[in-house]
């Protein structure tokens, strides 16, 4: 019987026609709602480090299932190395964007991004909308960014789980969506301490719902918290954010469930079974989203 080539995920990436799953060596898989997404981790299968920027990791270590950076300490230290996210870097000429970026009620951050890049950054976010605050230097952006952190306590960062479970229930149109960024964008503009290097832009508000596909979408009942070997999914998308995939799935309680593509990462995967090819399924473990009745998984 012959051997049934394994995979391995690079990642979710977002193109202008939308998201796109792409894999070693190249290869990509472009993504539209109602396409059926399904693989497994074969029995025996172990996880391994991504290594950092372009580099095998040399000792091809084993990584926990958990882990949505899929790398080994060292790993992931080089590749933080040469991070702007994690403030490593002072001397980037290029011009940068601060923006803010609203994931659902109370959920507002600042960052950060390249101007060369666009709204990717947003996308790769989740961000459900967003608009521009200013335009300049590296270090004028950062402390920017510093000094709405400390007068308007607008954090930087906010977890993933925490945007995951609040997309079933977001307002319903785009003005109610993008409030708290007019709001917050005219008490940030407002400041005094801005840097002169910094150049303030409208608050324009740009919507995602329809890009992500989340504005008629079922809402998702929970997401996958791990890969593990001998199981698999099988499941219509239905929506798609950051990194996140929201399938359609059957057995037990049927809904939709979210999958973190991080969590696909370090894998070698395989096509589904014959027999589970055409359904849907779902035997990775899923923790349910807090809001949601108990008993759903």
């Amino acid at each position: 019987m012959a051997q049934v080539q394994a995979w391995k995920c690079t990642g979710l990436r977002w193109s202008p026609d939308g998201p796109v799953l792409v894999w070693d060596g190249g290869r990509r898989s472009a993504l539209h709602w109602g396409k059926r997404v399904g693989f497994a981790v074969p029995e025996g299968g172990v996880r391994t480090c991504v290594g950092a920027r372009g580099h095998a990791c040399p000792v091809r270590a084993v990584v926990p299932g958990r882990s949505t950076g899929a790398r080994c300490e060292e790993c992931a230290r080089l590749d933080r190395a040469h991070s702007v996210a994690a403030d490593t870097i002072a001397d980037d000429p290029r011009p940068y964007r601060v923006y803010l970026a609203w994931f659902g009620p109370g959920m507002v951050k600042v960052g950060i991004t390249a101007v060369e890049r666009g709204s990717a950054r947003l996308l790769e976010q989740g961000a459900v909308c967003f608009s521009w605050l200013g335009t300049g230097p590296l270090m004028a952006a950062r402390r920017t960014e510093e000094l709405l952190r400390a007068a308007l306590n607008v954090p930087d960062r906010i977890p993933y789980a925490e945007k995951r479970a609040v997309r079933s229930a977001l307002p319903g149109t785009g003005e109610e969506r993008a409030a708290e960024v007019r709001e917050l964008h005219a008490r940030a503009v407002a400041l005094s301490g801005w840097p002169e290097s910094l150049r303030p832009e409208p608050c324009e508000v740009v919507d995602h719902m329809g890009v992500f596909g989340l504005a008629d979408g079922p809402g998702a009942l929970g997401e996958v918290v791990e890969l593990v070997p001998g199981s698999g999914v099988s499941g219509e998308l239905v929506a798609a954010a950051g990194p996140d995939l929201h399938l359609t799935v059957a057995g037990g309680r049927p809904g939709v469930v979210v999958l973190d593509t991080r969590l696909m990462t370090g894998w070698g995967l395989v096509p589904p079974a014959a027999s589970d090819a055409d359904t849907s399924g779902l035997t990775f473990p899923v923790r349910e989203f807090r809001q949601q009745p108990e008993g759903l998984f």
